[in-house]
């Protein structure tokens, strides 16, 4: 399946060696993807463009990720960019809130590589195989 352009993913994490790495990830599978590191940015970037899909981290430097999330609902049409939560807190409970803040998604670091692009292809509405 041909796609006239690469879908862009904005990835919201402040550890600079996973974002780096989730970059990497993103575009060997064919995505294009643009890292911030703040809420703030984040916020910026899809207030002046929109990405088909967030990755975001929870534990940010500056506004926390449920926040970012409830944001960015209010930013677009509700549900019109799926929003991955990829984090570190792994309690039911916090599951349970990235999806009463608009998460689509929620995965857990240390996550799989193939489960996360597979979670990704979902979102965007791809049925091609990772």
């Amino acid at each position: 399946m041909e796609e006239l352009r690469r879908k862009q993913i904005l990835v919201v994490e402040d550890e600079e060696p996973l974002a780096r790495y989730l970059s990497w990830e993103l575009q060997a599978a064919g995505f294009d993807a643009h890292l911030e590191s703040s809420g703030a940015g984040a916020l910026q970037y899809a207030a002046e463009r929109r990405p088909d899909l967030v990755i975001l981290d929870l534990r940010l430097p500056d506004v926390h990720g449920y926040q970012v999330c409830r944001e960015l609902r209010r930013l677009y049409t509700p549900w019109a960019v799926p929003i991955l939560m990829l984090t570190a807190m792994d309690r039911p409970i916090d599951q349970l809130r990235g999806f009463a803040y608009g998460a689509e998604a929620y995965l857990t670091k240390p996550y799989e590589p193939a489960e996360l692009l597979k979670t990704i292809s979902l979102l965007l509405g791809e049925t091609a195989s990772v």
